[in-house]
């Protein structure tokens, strides 16, 4: 479930590409809180807090930021993360209350072991769901300990928190367990990917290639006679 944290927040007045370069470099991030018919909301959130809240809550993680003195709950829709420093460059929120039902995609986790022999599949790694802002689960797990080839879970088989409800459809195929491949059937798909491909292996020009400089005028050493 959701476990908030509190973060003091600033309000921005700066904007551009120049002004959130210098929020960066003070170990700040810049934020907008969208929702409830307001204006959206620019704000400025301390780089290293912000990031181990967003860690901890999860995808959907919900916090409190504090601006001003005043509370605001804020679930977050996304966040962007530099690619090579893996640092936040921005973070988008969603103001919501206590009590209100809000629409989340949660993430699908497998557990346990399935049978020998077999390839666990999961089809759909989020499903969407309503739940209450401050009881959002963090993720929804799906047991395939023993599940045998042919064993699939739907949407509707997957065991939710109470006071969620599933929006997914529920005939959509989330876990599909397989029987796994054997060697020979990778070598033949291999084979067949090849030939579709317009590769062929000439055998003749294999052997030809490997028998090559073994006859006598290239590559011999003939000996001298007496």
């Amino acid at each position: 479930m959701s476990d908030e944290s509190t973060i003091q927040a600033e309000t921005r007045t700066e904007f551009g590409k120049g002004a959130a370069r210098r929020i960066r470099r003070a170990d700040k991030v810049p934020a907008v809180v969208y929702g409830h018919g307001a204006e959206p909301q620019h704000l400025t959130l301390p780089g290293h807090e912000t990031w181990l809240a967003l860690k901890h809550g999860g995808a959907n993680a919900l916090l409190t930021l504090v601006v001003d003195g005043s509370e605001q709950l804020a679930l977050t829709k996304q966040v962007q993360v530099d690619p090579i420093r893996r640092t936040l460059e921005h973070v988008d929120f969603v103001a919501v209350r206590k009590g209100e039902k809000v629409t989340v995609d949660v993430p699908v986790v497998t557990t346990g072991d399935a049978a020998a022999e077999t390839l666990v599949t999961v089809e759909s790694a989020v499903v969407s769901v309503e739940a209450e802002a401050t009881h959002i689960p963090e993720s929804i797990e799906v047991s395939v300990e023993g599940a045998e080839a042919g064993t699939q879970v739907l949407a509707s088989d997957l065991t939710l928190p109470s006071g969620t409800t599933l929006l997914t459809d529920a005939e959509t195929l989330v876990v599909n367990v397989s029987q796994a491949q054997t060697e020979e059937q990778l070598e033949a798909e291999l084979a067949e990917a090849e030939a579709d491909a317009g590769i062929e292996k000439d055998e003749a020009s294999d052997a030809a290639a490997e028998g090559e400089g073994t006859e006598s005028g290239e590559g011999d050493v003939v000996p001298e006679q007496d």
